[in-house]
């Protein structure tokens, strides 16, 4: 029985010669990966339409043995076209998913956790690049897990304490149109950083270039 579902496409890695293996961020099922059979091949119904941060309506047949089910159709609906032409926002939508990968379980829904990092996509695509971008994502994915710090009893100044405050309580658009300075950007770093380490032991891979930090 065939399953339908909408779901962003954030890692894809070849299976075999004609094969790959998507690994997709749903509304209804999370993080599930598909297998599409012949993908490869100059003439497949799927060529152009499995890439990273591709967004699509999708068919699949879920395996009964297997975490690993088989995609049957792909309808794309974006590309996030911008992202594809700049690596520096590139590395910040990549860090994002392996975020995203360490602080979740597969096949959980999460529809929140969908409607985040989609329309962090949108709007980092919209955008120039900024440092604090990452900084946005960490503490809105915080809030969605509930362990979102608590301003007030964080060691960061009182400016910064309020910033954090606004982020939680803002969308996106207009969380990107807040204008931290420098001061606080390196204080709101510093802070998640550790933070991030506390709750989940280790920091994702990525977040040294997605800030353009030495490692």
């Amino acid at each position: 029985m065939e399953e339908h579902a909408h779901g962003l496409i954030i890692r894809t890695r070849p299976l075999t010669e004609t094969s790959l293996i998507v690994h997709w961020l749903t509304a209804g099922s999370g993080r599930i990966a598909t297998v599409a059979k012949g993908a490869r091949r100059p003439k497949s119904p799927f060529r152009g339409k499995l890439d990273l941060f591709f967004t699509a309506d999708f068919t699949f047949a879920r395996a009964r043995q297997s975490d690993l089910h088989t995609l049957r159709e792909v309808r794309l609906h974006e590309t996030h076209e911008p992202l594809r032409r700049d690596l520096d926002r590139l590395q910040q939508a990549a860090y994002a998913v392996n975020l995203i990968e360490q602080t979740t379980e597969r096949e959980t829904p999460l529809p929140e956790l969908h409607a985040l990092v989609t329309d962090y996509l949108q709007e980092l695509a919209r955008q120039p690049w900024r440092t604090e971008a990452v900084l946005w994502f960490e503490l809105k994915l915080l809030h969605l897990l509930g362990l979102q710090p608590e301003p007030a009893t964080t060691r960061t100044s009182p400016r910064t304490q309020a910033l954090m405050t606004e982020v939680f309580a803002r969308d996106w658009p207009e969380v990107f149109a807040l204008q931290p300075d420098a001061g606080q950007i390196k204080e709101l770093t510093r802070f998640l950083h550790g933070f991030l380490i506390y709750h989940f032991d280790r920091l994702a891979i990525g977040r040294a270039a997605a800030l353009k930090q030495d490692a």
